[in-house]
């Protein structure tokens, strides 16, 4: 009994050690270099920028609803940075971009006389349902954002407050702080 164990067992021992001896082992690639991280970036950009959507995107930035939209982030660029109020007035509450039947849900908002937009989820516009135009909120905000199929400088709106109420605040918990 002890035989037939051994001779069952012997080949798998050696069918086992031939295919981890045959085994390629591949070394960990190594973590790059910040100047190599930034070559690679600046390499994907131009690659990017050649591409039909790239070349697209710089002929719109340098069209005159480009400019405008960049200079409307010039505007809120200092708020932006320092996460500081912003006085805004509502002016849509029932913004939908042409040809989209579904997806987020827009609120346009004046300030400092510049229009801009803000996205939001279904679900995260419900908080919203008691704005009017005309409201006035204060935003504070970490970013902001442009595309040429967007009329306006799209305001990422992390924190929304009517009256000193808060109406919205990002929860940046659940993406771990991304």
């Amino acid at each position: 009994m002890k035989k037939t164990i051994y001779v069952l067992i012997l080949p798998l021992v050696v069918v086992s050690g031939l295919v981890f001896a045959n085994r390629e082992v591949k070394p960990s690639p190594k973590p790059l270099s910040t100047a190599e991280r930034k070559a690679r970036m600046v390499n994907d950009r131009k690659k990017w920028e050649a591409s039909p959507d790239g070349i697209k995107f710089k002929e719109w930035e340098l069209s005159p609803e480009g400019k405008k939209v960049h200079a409307s982030h010039d505007k809120i660029r200092k708020y932006l940075k320092d996460f500081s109020n912003m006085e805004a007035v509502v002016t849509s509450v029932t913004f939908q971009r042409a040809n989209a039947k579904s997806g987020p849900k827009w609120l346009i908002v004046r300030i400092d006389g510049e229009a801009y937009m803000m996205q939001f989820t279904l679900k995260e516009f419900q908080q919203f349902n008691d704005l009017k135009v005309n409201d006035k909120i204060t935003v504070r905000s970490h970013s902001a954002g442009y595309s040429p199929n967007h009329p306006y400088l799209i305001v990422s709106g992390d924190y929304i407050e009517q009256n000193n109420k808060v109406l919205f605040k990002r929860d940046f918990s659940k993406n771990n702080g991304c």
